[in-house]
Order: C-alpha cells, then sequence, then structure tokens
C-alpha cells in the first residue's frame, strides 16, 4: 500500500497507523491531517477515491474529498456560536421567539441550546421525510415544528442524529434574514480559511469530480492475521438498533429511505446534520481555526476566542443516552472525549461522522485533526481507524515536541 503525503519529525507513528488501516484494517481510501499550533503537521493520503473501485483505477490524490456525514455538525455548531458571539442569536432565548410555528405542541419551553446540546426533546419524525422531501429547505424545518417532544425538553439528552441539522438551518435563517448554515459557512468559514469545505457541494465543484464516491465496507475478518478482535456492542445497543420503535432506530429513520449519499442532487443540498463534504486538511484546519490562529486566505485567521472555544467544549449533557443507548457528552453542538468517542484528551471537542470520519481539537496540546474516508463501518461514535491514528498522534506527542 503506498501512502502519500508527509509528516513532520516526531509525527511517523501516525503514518504508520494510516498505513496499517489499510493492511489490517480494510480501509479502502482515506486522508488524515493534523496541525499542531496552528501548523500542518501531518498530510496523508492513499488508496482509491471510489469506494467501489477495487482495481484502484482512480487513486486518492490531494484534494479528494468525502462525505463526512455527522463530522458535519461539528462545522455547523459554529455558526450559531459566532452568531452569538457577535450579538444576534441568545443561546437562553427559546427557539420560538426566532421561529414562531416551532411553539407548536410544548415546543415553547426549548432554548436554543437544546438544539446544540441534544436536550430538545427531538430526535424523531413521527412521519419520516421522503429524500425528496430531505433536500427541500423548507420541509424538514416544517416537519420539526409540527412534531411533539418526546421528552420534556431539557430534562435529558438524546442524540438528534437528522433532526439537528433542520432544527440549527431554520435557526440560522431567521436570525440571518434567509441565509441558511451552508451558505453562512461558505461566506464566513470556508472563503476566509481557504477551506475544501462545503455543506452543499457547488455545482463548480461537483463538475470537478472533487468529491469520491462512498459506501458500506464490511468489517474485517477478525480471524485474520492483525486484525484483533472484533468488539460486540452491548446486548442493550444491538437491541435499540434492532427494534423499528426504539427511539434509536427512527432517529436515524427520520429520512426514510435514506437518500443515495453519491447522488449530485443529495451532495448538492445543505443538510447541516449529514451531507458536509471535506477535505482532512479541511476539516483538520477548521478545527485549528477554533482554537488558535491559521493562515488565511489573506490573513491569519481564528474563528473562535477563548470565551467561546470554552462555551462550545462546557459539558451541557453527559450519561446515558437516550438515542445512542451508551453514554455520551456533549458541549454546545461538540461531543467532547469520553467511553462513547475517544478524542485526544479530556479538554478535547469535535465530532465524529457515523461509519468513519472524525474531526476534533484539542485545545492544551494544540491539535486539530481531520480524518475521511470512503469505507463506512458499522461504527457510529468510534471507528477503528480513526481511534488507530488518534493513538498514533497521542504517542507522537509523548516523545517531546516535533
Amino acid at each position: 500500500m503506498n501512502v502519500h503525503g508527509t509528516v513532520a519529525e516526531g509525527f511517523e507513528p501516525v503514518r504508520d497507523a494510516f498505513a496499517r488501516n489499510f493492511t489490517a484494517l480494510g480501509e479502502r481510501g482515506a486522508a488524515v491531517a493534523v496541525y499542531r499550533d496552528g501548523r500542518k503537521v501531518v498530510d496523508l493520503w492513499g488508496g482509491t477515491r471510489n469506494v467501489d473501485d477495487a482495481a484502484g483505477t482512480e487513486p486518492w490524490r490531494r484534494g479528494t474529498a468525502q462525505v463526512v456525514r455527522s463530522a458535519t455538525k461539528g462545522v455547523a455548531a459554529a455558526v450559531p456560536l459566532l452568531l452569538h458571539r457577535r450579538g444576534e442569536l441568545d443561546l437562553d432565548a427559546p427557539v420560538g421567539e426566532y421561529w414562531p410555528e416551532f411553539k407548536a405542541h410544548g415546543k415553547e419551553r426549548v432554548l436554543v441550546r437544546h438544539v446544540l446540546n441534544h436536550r430538545a426533546g427531538l430526535p424523531v419524525l413521527d412521519r419520516p421525510l421522503t429524500p425528496e422531501d430531505a433536500l427541500d429547505p423548507r420541509r424538514g424545518p416544517a416537519a420539526v415544528a409540527a412534531q411533539a417532544p418526546v421528552w420534556e425538553p431539557g430534562t435529558d439528552h438524546g442524540y438528534h442524529a437528522l433532526t439537528y441539522g433542520w432544527l440549527l438551518d431554520e435557526l440560522v435563517r431567521r436570525v440571518t434574514g434567509g441565509r441558511g448554515a451552508g451558505q453562512w459557512i461558505a461566506d464566513e468559514i470556508a472563503r476566509p480559511l481557504g477551506l475544501d469545505l462545503w455543506v452543499g457541494l457547488p455545482a463548480a465543484e461537483e463538475a470537478a469530480g472533487r468529491a469520491g464516491r462512498v459506501g458500506r465496507l464490511d468489517d474485517p475478518d477478525p480471524s485474520e492475521p492483525g486484525n484483533g478482535p472484533r468488539l460486540r456492542p452491548k446486548r442493550a445497543v444491538t437491541a435499540a438498533y434492532e427494534d423499528p420503535d426504539s427511539l434509536t432506530r427512527r432517529a436515524f429513520a427520520a429520512i426514510t429511505p435514506f437518500p443515495d449519499q453519491n447522488d449530485p442532487e443529495y451532495r448538492a443540498a445543505a443538510l447541516p446534520a449529514a451531507n458536509g463534504i471535506a477535505t482532512a486538511d479541511g476539516l483538520a484546519r477548521f478545527y485549528a481555526a477554533l482554537i488558535g490562529e491559521v493562515d488565511g486566505v489573506t490573513r491569519d485567521v481564528r474563528l473562535f476566542d477563548r470565551a467561546t472555544m470554552e462555551l462550545a467544549r462546557a459539558e451541557e449533557s453527559a450519561g446515558p443516552d437516550r438515542v445512542l443507548v451508551v453514554g455520551t457528552r456533549f458541549g454546545l453542538g461538540y461531543m467532547l472525549h469520553g467511553s462513547a468517542s475517544p478524542f485526544l484528551g479530556p479538554g478535547s471537542f469535535g465530532h465524529p461522522g457515523r461509519g468513519g470520519s472524525l474531526g476534533f481539537a484539542d485545545p492544551e496540546t494544540g491539535i486539530a485533526l481531520g480524518y475521511v474516508t470512503n469505507g463506512f463501518r458499522k461504527t457510529v461514535t468510534a471507528d477503528p481507524r480513526a481511534q488507530a491514528l488518534v493513538r498514533a498522534v497521542r504517542a507522537s506527542l509523548a516523545r517531546g515536541p516535533s
């Protein structure tokens, strides 16, 4: 397996772990980037750009982007937090103050912060959306506005797998006078930083073939040498995913059937919970700008000031998750380091994407990491390939400064 790119001195363990993901964990095509104190120290890629290209006729190249699924949530979360910093959005105001139609069915008590910390009580839709409806920027928010909470808002937490995106997007539209989260990210985040990152892939980028094809990968055979034991989920987790009436199944089935993630129409839509498209560098560079300055297109850019960063990673929700069943921790829009989604250390914050991708920052070490893949596994929050890279970064730091 040929791994391309560079690593700074001291970060060789990341290259070794990345290569092993291909030889031992069945990686098909992927990239990883790591920044430390705003400087890129890892930039690696390998494999094929399309998951179904078993012959390797189209290699992954520098700049290949992929759908990152729920890693999109961490990018989208920056929008309301930056609007809050500018004084345009009150995190403790009822959502209904900005979005009057939302108040129906007892939702007048849902606060803006409940949208970000997964305590709104709205992880499911009683009437799931069709793929066509889901891609319409009006129908998703309308469905959420018409939905009754499944628990008293603010009293408990559960992962809002898809509804998070419609809640956040409509809030942003109401506050900005019609500019959705995808456009806000393009204008205020991606363009100043020169990020290859989109929530709503522009037609020109689609035509240029920037995004590879994604798809499901089978788990590696644990009997093969080097693959290690296959970790089995707890019985309660398995039961939750198998039960069509569980909050778990219903949350992930809020769009039924789920759209083809390789369809240009899907990639062009803006679903801030699920369909961001990014390079590994775009994702890592975004997180680097949350915790420090990064060289931008025309000037050095830092997205979060210290107060906003601390707001993002302060624990808002913790304990048994009513949707994911396992224990989770959330700040405002970001998953926090914990057993369900291990990052680099206790102060890390970020977001995984179901089946593989990962982006996070660790202010204490100055590390920001982005990992994207075209092969999705059954994992939800802690994919073994991503975790191998996190461990390798930790080992690199233990060696001393580069």
